[in-house]
C-alpha cells in the first residue's frame, strides 16, 4: 500500500538560519502519527508545508501521487479543499456565522451546498447536538475546539492535520476533546497526524515522531 505522505529531505530556512533539516517520514493511509519536538523546533511550520499553506526550501513532499510543488496556489487550495482537514489550537471558528454554518463551510467551498443532515450528524458525533443554531461566542473552550473538529471531518478528508488542537483547553477537557479527534479519524478512515507537547495525546498515536533542528528520528 502506498503512502498517504511522503516526506523526503524536507529543509525550511529563513535566510542562512535553518528551522528544520533532513526531515523525513512517511504516514500510512488510516494511520495516526503524532510529531513532538521542543518549542521553537518548527512543528507548526512543518504541518503548515503539509497541507501547503507555506513553502519551504528543499525536500519534497507528496500526498499520495501528488508532487505538493507542482501545484500553484489555486491548485494547492482546491486539493485541500477536497483532500484536506486541519484543526488549530486557536479554533479558528468564524464569529459571524452559526455553528452548523461553521461546520457546513468546508462543503460550500466544495459546491456541494449545506447538506444541513450531514451536518447535524457530524455535530452529534462531536457532542454538539441541538447546538448549530448557536454563535460562537456563546460556546466554551472546549465546545468550540469541537466545533473545528467537526468542520475539519465534516467532508470526510483522506488527511486531518492537528497543530496542538488541545494546548487552550483545561486536562480534562483536552482529553475529551482528544478522545473524538481519534474516534472520529478512525471512524473516517483518515491519516492523522498531530503536533503536540501532550505527552498524553502522543501516547494515543500508533507512531511518535521526534522533530528536531537536524531531522526526525522514530
Amino acid at each position: 500500500m502506498s503512502a498517504a505522505v511522503r516526506v523526503a529531505g524536507l529543509a525550511k530556512r529563513y535566510g542562512q538560519s535553518a528551522v528544520f533539516e533532513n526531515v523525513s517520514f512517511e504516514v500510512a493511509p488510516g494511520e495516526f502519527v503524532a510529531i513532538v519536538g521542543d518549542s521553537g523546533v518548527g512543528k507548526s511550520t512543518l504541518l503548515n508545508c503539509l497541507a501547503g499553506l507555506d513553502t519551504w526550501s528543499t525536500g519534497s513532499i507528496h500526498h499520495g501521487s501528488i508532487d505538493l510543488s507542482t501545484l500553484d496556489a489555486t491548485e494547492r487550495a482546491l486539493w485541500r479543499r477536497a483532500h484536506l482537514g486541519f484543526v488549530f489550537q486557536a479554533f479558528h471558528v468564524l464569529p459571524h456565522l452559526d455553528v452548523a454554518q461553521n461546520v457546513a463551510l468546508p462543503l460550500m467551498l466544495l459546491g456541494d451546498g449545506p447538506q444541513p443532515e450531514r451536518v447535524q450528524a457530524m455535530l452529534q458525533a462531536v457532542g454538539l447536538a441541538g447546538l448549530g443554531p448557536r454563535l460562537p461566542q456563546q460556546l466554551s473552550g472546549g465546545q468550540l475546539q469541537r466545533v473545528a473538529l467537526a468542520r475539519a471531518l465534516v467532508h470526510r478528508p483522506a488527511l486531518l492535520l492537528a497543530d496542538e488542537p488541545t494546548g487552550n483547553l483545561d486536562p480534562g477537557t483536552a482529553a475529551r476533546v482528544l478522545e473524538l479527534l481519534v474516534a472520529q479519524t478512525r471512524e473516517h478512515g483518515a491519516s492523522l497526524v498531530l503536533a503536540t507537547h501532550s505527552q498524553a495525546a502522543a501516547a494515543r498515536a500508533d507512531r511518535v515522531l521526534h522533530l528536531t533542528a537536524g531531522g526526525m528520528r522514530g
